[in-house]
């Protein structure tokens, strides 16, 4: 028997072990099987062509319903994969999944992809639209699986299958193109009409440079011609704010082939910007309580053991031998500030304790997976660990919020999204702590978002193990969400580690930690503000706030008493003297995105005032050298 209980609370049950997922949305009127694109059952995404069992939820899914659109965009990487072994018969399959904005598809081919290929592949794939092509499934024994992708020559496909623990595997049909996938897909290819192949790129098998080399093409994919307007629109202005080109214009990092893959190198005014947001933190943490600690940048792999992460995290870690004991280069700071709290025992009366640190570590990243500034292998971490009691613990948590915005504020981001991650209440075997914990440290973030009257989305399953948490995802100046803030809580590290308090009756007790983030890591934080901004940062972080421009070589020395004056007040200025016309130094400094330019000549050299230039504003007009340091001295101040 299967039973289904739909969207209005009612129940539907059929006979047999199983039932096909179509049949379920036909039983409901062929209205709903006209519009359907795919199904809900528990919570897992399920099309036409797959078959349910047991007991569960039931939703039929449209357009509208954000799912679909991943149904949308996996089926059509099949389309695009039909149309790369039609066009290179030579190419082999990796694999072509949905990601957030659009699907991929792996292939190994002899040589890139270029431009003119891929025209010829979205050609190939509008021209496959012409007639209508159903999605068929079916289920293989693996063995049926091998001798056929063995027969095909997709070596990839025998090395997935080798990896499916079931004995059986599925495989998809449209058209005469057959895959070996897992589903969900449409029900046909009527539905794919508005898509766009983007790009292509070297990709590594599994993002491990040990492997073969791949040509992944991106595209994307949506039901509405506009929506796939806009979202070319935004891929565009992305392309111009990428932080990985700005940052060579702007002259900010880098990242050396000599030294290793996702090691960042500060240039002297990426490292006076990282500088600048990095001291800001600092003060807001003194003044919100918090003592700043330093620890080392390895330890004995012991102190891993002990925290856990030797067993579950050991493949990203780097180690290394000394004096015949392993040693970790650490991956993440919450051990050494747990060391720190325990050097003495701890009141009640001194709780809580709010451990900050601008902390370095180093994880293992796949070579596949470096991306500029936003996924590294060495990175700083605003990492923050509150140490308190159950009663403290709804006010550290308001405290946590009320800082994040406070910061996201200065930083010039005012839209943002909060996801509270819970329990899988269907699966509490996977997490340490106690439930009644569990309850206690849910409701007490689910109480603060509500108490700030922010909306959140409720993500049901999604915690890590060791405790629940909340994510805050700022919105960026073109819509994009980029995760900023974590508030985490750790059921599991006190435990491990003994970490106590005495308590009012001098009873010692478990502390309630809490790990907390605001920026995440300053690396990718640089990343996103520059993408943000799209290098025109505001005053107070530019890394060159004003640059002095003499008309010519005789007012030069006018030009260096008005950056004496500037650099007395603690502005970041510096003067260009080249032999160079006046018009080529201001674009210049435009291309270079410097808050002020200030041209000096002879009029302002008899008078003692300044001619402003201000980015993508243009001409100021001419000011008092005094009132103009006065004015940007108070504009860096108010973080404008």
């Amino acid at each position: 028997m299967v039973e289904i209980t739909l969207p209005d609370g009612s129940k539907q049950r059929y006979d047999g072990e199983s039932v096909e997922v179509r049949e379920v949305v036909a039983s409901l009127g062929d209205n709903w099987l006209k519009t359907a694109i795919a199904a809900e059952f528990d919570n897992h995404v399920v099309d036409f062509h797959q078959r349910i069992s047991g007991e569960g939820s039931f939703k039929v899914l449209r357009e509208s319903d954000p799912p679909s659109l991943d149904v949308l965009r996996h089926s059509t990487s099949h389309l695009l994969a039909h149309a790369v072994k039609t066009l290179f018969p030579n190419a082999k399959l990796a694999i072509g999944p949905s990601i957030q904005d659009g699907f991929y598809y792996d292939f190994d081919v002899e040589k890139p992809f270029t431009p003119e290929d891929l025209e010829r592949i979205e050609s190939a794939m509008r021209d496959f639209l012409k007639t209508r092509m159903d999605f068929s499934r079916e289920v293989w024994s693996k063995e049926k699986a091998k001798d056929y992708f063995a027969a095909e020559g997709e070596a990839y496909k025998l090395e997935l299958i080798d990896e499916i623990p079931d004995s059986d595997v599925s495989v998809y049909r449209m058209g005469n193109f057959l895959d070996l996938c897992a589903g969900p897909h449409l029900d046909s290819t009527k539905w794919i009409k508005h898509f766009k192949v983007l790009s292509s790129a070297g990709a590594y098998w599994r993002g491990d440079s040990s492997k073969p080399m791949l040509q992944r093409i991106y595209g994307t994919a949506f039901y509405k011609k506009k929506d796939l307007d806009e979202h070319l629109k935004r891929l565009a202005e992305a392309e111009k704010r990428d932080h990985r080109k700005l940052g060579k214009i702007l002259d900010l990092f880098e990242v050396r082939e000599e030294a290793g893959g996702g090691l960042v190198f500060w240039n002297p005014k990426g490292s006076i910007l990282r500088e600048t947001i990095e001291q800001y933190l600092k003060e807001k943490l003194l003044e919100k309580g918090y003592e700043l600690v330093l620890t080392p940048h390895i330890a004995r792999a012991e102190l891993w053991s002990t925290s856990g992460h030797f067993d579950y995290y050991s493949d990203n870690m780097y180690t290394m031998e000394v004096e015949g004991q392993d040693y970790v280069l650490k991956p993440m700071n919450c051990p050494g500030h747990i060391l720190i709290y325990q050097r003495k025992l701890h009141s009640y009366r001194d709780l809580p304790v709010r451990f900050a640190e601008m902390g370095t570590v180093y994880r293992r990243e796949l070579s596949g997976t470096l991306h500029g500034l936003l996924r590294v292998r060495g990175f700083t971490q605003d990492d923050a660990h509150i140490f308190c009691t159950p009663e403290q613990l709804s006010a550290e948590v308001d405290a946590s919020l009320d800082f994040a915005l406070e910061i996201m504020a200065d930083y010039g981001f005012d839209e943002f999204k909060i996801e509270l991650s819970v329990r899988d209440p269907k699966k509490q075997e996977k997490y340490a702590g106690e439930p009644d914990e569990w309850d206690a440290a849910e409701k007490a973030l689910e109480s603060s978002i509500r108490r700030k009257g922010f909306p959140f989305t409720l993500m049901e399953g999604e915690a890590v193990f060791y405790g629940p948490k909340i994510d805050i995802k700022v919105i960026d100046a073109i819509g994009r969400p980029w995760q900023l803030t974590t508030i985490q809580f750790d059921f599991n590290l006190p435990k491990r580690f003994n970490i106590n308090y005495v308590d009012r009756d001098g009873e010692r007790k478990l502390v309630v930690m809490v790990h907390r983030a605001l920026l995440g890591s300053v690396e990718r934080f640089v990343g996103i503000l520059t993408e943000h901004y799209a290098g025109a940062f505001p005053l107070w972080l530019a890394p060159v706030q004003c640059r002095i421009l003499p008309v010519t070589s005789e007012r030069a020395p006018y030009g260096k008493s008005v950056l004496e004056a500037l650099i007395e007040r603690g502005v970041r200025a510096e003067m260009d003297e080249r032999d160079e016309k006046i018009g080529y130094r201001i674009r210049e400094a435009e291309l270079q995105k410097i808050p002020y330019m200030l041209v000096v000549g002879g009029k302002e050299a008899e008078t003692g005032e300044v001619a402003v230039r201000a980015h993508g504003r243009g001409d100021l007009g001419r000011r008092k050298l005094g009132d103009f340091i006065g004015e940007i001295v108070d504009e860096v101040r108010s973080k404008r």
